[in-house]
């Protein structure tokens, strides 16, 4: 007797099974999340641009709208320093100062006109005839997490950027002109936040390195 419900336990089991199996090889569902809206209060604080340029590179601009309201300079600048330390913002220690004042004066309870605000937001003292290091100028504004040399991550590779732009007119002023300004269109839908904190020298010398490959 023990043996027979045994068997019907097996059988009973075996077609509830069956029955469910369909089910578990169901298309998975496809979720289209909506289109970037939000956007940076605009500043003339020279940490707007530098937010514009690589804020955005990690997330979204809700995520600055988000944070408590009436944060200090000083707790922005815990912040942004948070985010060079634990997540790897390529942001240096002026960069910090510049975009957490920015982001204190838009956001939080400083203003433009605070003594301290004034400090951070000088910009650095140009260096004569410096030498432009492109290795340095791809790592700090994070270009290569977007891009490679030869392969499509985020972004188009250098190589089949070089490719379309070759024996162009200018080629080399177009690109950096679109370097600094950013944009979406060209190369697909996902939009290339603009590195507006770059110099014209140094803009041209990433163009430069980028045709050349």
């Amino acid at each position: 007797m023990g043996m027979a419900m045994n068997r019907k336990e097996h059988f009973a089991l075996s077609l509830f099974c069956i029955l469910l199996a369909p089910s578990a090889y169901t298309a998975p569902v496809e979720i289209t999340l909506p289109a970037e809206t939000a956007t940076l209060r605009e500043s003339t604080l020279p940490g707007y641009t530098l937010a514009l340029q690589k804020c955005s590179i990690c997330h979204s601009v809700d995520y600055i709208k988000f944070q408590p309201p009436g944060m200090t300079l000083e707790q922005w600048t815990d912040e942004m320093t948070k985010m060079q330390h634990s997540y790897g913002a390529p942001i240096d220690a002026q960069e910090i100062g510049s975009i957490a004042a920015y982001l204190a004066v838009s956001y939080g309870s400083a203003e433009a006109t605070d003594a301290a605000v004034i400090a951070v937001s000088a910009p650095k003292s140009a260096t004569a005839a410096a030498t432009i290091d492109v290795d340095e100028l791809l790592n700090a504004n994070a270009c290569m997490g977007c891009h490679s040399i030869d392969t499509k991550i985020v972004g188009p590779a250098f190589l089949d950027v070089a490719t379309k732009y070759a024996g162009q007119a200018n080629a080399e002023s177009r690109l950096s002109i679109s370097i600094k300004s950013g944009g979406a269109g060209k190369w697909g839908q996902i939009p290339m936040p603009p590195m507006s904190g770059l110099s014209d020298a140094q803009a041209k010398a990433l163009a430069a390195y980028i045709l050349k490959q």
